[in-house]
């Protein structure tokens, strides 16, 4: 879904300057351990996990599997906070100059049923990715976080 209509509100009100957007963010395996990515219709250039704005009255958990549905047709169910991840170097500013720092909480999904098609017309391109062969972000994840297996993971 595009922006909500608390956002649109709340931009219409501020503008353009910086906000905080609590967020929700998936990270989806396949069988061959590669992880889901999307490319956004708003930004052919970029690619990002799947991922979104938490609504009013929503819990993290509700938001991770509405997003994830909406971007890539998936019916999710997440297994576990990997991490949360803010502060400056979450900043982004969005082709329209909307500008936000993300508070971000990274959840591990199993893929419950679905096919891979995006529902609400944000993705442009949903692709699997290996670890070694993931696309650059905009958002600073830890490289760590996306290790499936938690001895290998060196920043908890």
């Amino acid at each position: 879904m595009p922006m909500s209509e608390y956002y649109k509100d709340l931009r219409h009100t501020i503008g353009t300057q910086m906000i905080f957007s609590p967020s929700a963010a998936a990270v989806i395996r396949n069988e061959q351990d590669e992880i889901l990515f999307q490319r956004p219709v708003s930004n052919t250039d970029t690619w990002s996990l799947p991922a979104g704005a938490i609504e009013l009255g929503e819990t993290p958990a509700e938001a991770i599997i509405r997003e994830v549905w909406e971007e890539t047709g998936l019916r999710v169910t997440p297994v576990k906070l990997l991490g949360v991840f803010g502060g400056k170097d979450f900043r982004f500013t969005y082709p329209d100059g909307n500008q936000v720092e993300y508070v971000i909480l990274l959840f591990e999904c199993v893929v419950d049923s679905g096919t891979l098609e995006a529902i609400d017309g944000e993705s442009a391109e949903l692709r699997y990715f290996s670890h070694s062969d993931m696309p650059e972000l905009p958002i600073p994840y830890p490289k760590e976080i996306f290790i499936k297996t938690e001895s290998e993971r060196t920043f908890f």
